[in-house]
């Protein structure tokens, strides 16, 4: 039985995938996800006073930093030469959230999606370290893919609510 696991050889070891015959490409990927919190803590995230400090802007610093590390932080990922981070925030006053987003891209031979979610999900984390204090039950979560480009499989736009 052959399998068409790109991960595994033929003996069933795992490998880190053979890219070096592939083009390089323009690849681009956005990640975004919320962190839902109480009253409380929303308040001072949004007023800019939290104890700890800058809330936002430590958590921008950590996403993309992050990013950069994300090869030695999930497995077989190939470390990449990345051309722009961005991280960015919305206060969603209706769900006492902050939304993020993590644009992340670089000219490789393989995409930048699992940075692009390793950047959101640092940032949200940070959000939650520094806000702990007045809220433990805050909630992460709809981390998601929404867009990449480039590569073999090309564009991928998640639609609103679900995929296309």
């Amino acid at each position: 039985m052959t399998s068409n696991l790109t991960h595994f050889d033929a003996e069933g070891n795992a490998v880190m995938v053979d890219v070096s015959e592939k083009p390089v490409t323009a690849r681009e990927a956005t990640a975004h996800g919320i962190i839902t919190m109480n009253e409380e803590a929303f308040t001072a995230v949004k007023n800019g006073t939290v104890k700890k400090g800058d809330v936002l802007g430590v958590a921008r610093v950590a996403g993309i930093m992050a990013t950069k590390r994300t090869s030695e932080l999930i497995p077989l990922c190939h470390p990449l030469p990345l051309t722009k981070v961005k991280i960015e925030f919305e206060l969603l006053e209706d769900r006492r959230a902050v939304g993020a987003r993590c644009t992340v891209k670089t000219s490789g031979v393989t995409g930048v999606e699992m940075e692009a979610l390793t950047g959101v999900s640092t940032a949200l984390l940070t959000i939650y370290d520094m806000c702990k204090a007045v809220d433990k039950g805050m909630e992460l979560g709809e981390i998601h893919l929404e867009k990449k480009s480039g590569g073999k499989s090309g564009l991928y736009i998640r639609a609103e609510g679900g995929y296309v």
